[in-house]
């Protein structure tokens, strides 16, 4: 039997693993760390930063780097990242077939939290080891949704108020969600935000969050989306990747502040 931790580990702050996620680590007989290129280095930089100071000497011996397949840049969106999922299974069961032939307990470190747009349970739904189960265990982390607002020193929701989580493709394709005060945007390539009227909606925008290199910006989407489409592409190409996330609302600021 393989025992499959996922365990959320924020977005880059070692203070955001959670106790219940340093016990799993702890457990664990392997811990398997995916490399995404050299344009990526800080992502697995912060997870090996995360390992030395969560583990011990023997626990650090557990840890296994592997390199992650690339997802096809077709057309068909769905049908790559399909194929794409299906050959990261493949490589995590060979890491595990090779490393726990006779089974054991594998942790995978897992940006953010496993349940909000990550694929990770979905790429563990089809692993298969032959003569072996496969249990899996989800341990929460702090999303970066969480750590936006915080930084931000604003709640997710306007009072009473419906949120939709959308990704910067479906934004562009559709424009704003019926119904929605608010829209927290992820997974956006860049400035998706561009394919809305800009009057009336303001934004909270954060990249690196809970990293060094944080930067935040807000205000009027009108006054300040060139400014972040600018900023984004300096930083982009400053560090060679970006992650952001940001929430566009149509109450003001003020008024989303309980009274």
């Amino acid at each position: 039997m393989i025992h499959l931790s996922l365990i959320g580990i924020g977005t880059g702050n070692p203070e955001h693993v959670t106790l219940a996620g340093v016990r799993a680590l702890q457990a664990a007989e392997l811990i398997l760390l995916p490399r995404k290129g050299e344009a990526r280095s800080d992502l697995v930089d912060l997870r090996r930063l995360l390992c030395r100071n969560l583990l011990d000497e023997a626990a650090l011996s557990r840890v296994v780097e592997f390199d992650l397949p690339r997802r096809d840049r077709r057309d068909d969106y769905l049908g790559a990242v399909d194929d794409w999922h299906a050959a990261i299974a493949e490589t995590w069961r060979e890491q595990m077939s090779c490393h726990l032939p006779q089974g054991g307990r594998v942790a995978m470190l897992i940006w953010g939290d496993p349940s909000l747009y990550d694929s990770s349970l979905r790429i563990a739904e089809r692993l298969e080891l032959p003569g072996q189960g496969v249990e899996v265990e989800v341990v929460p982390g702090i999303t970066s949704l969480q750590v936006l607002t915080a930084e931000h020193r604003i709640p997710l929701n306007a009072l009473a108020e419906p949120v939709q989580i959308t990704t910067g493709r479906r934004l562009r394709e559709r424009g704003w969600p019926e119904d929605a005060a608010s829209v927290a945007v992820m997974l956006d390539a860049g400035g998706a935000f561009q394919a809305l009227a800009p009057e009336g909606l303001h934004i909270w925008w954060g990249a690196y969050l809970g990293m060094d290199k944080q930067c935040l910006i807000d205000g009027p989407l009108a006054e300040v989306g060139p400014a972040i489409v600018e900023r984004r592409a300096a930083l982009r190409e400053r560090h060679g990747w970006i992650m952001d996330v940001y929430l566009l609302a149509r109450t003001p600021l003020l008024s989303r502040m309980p009274g």
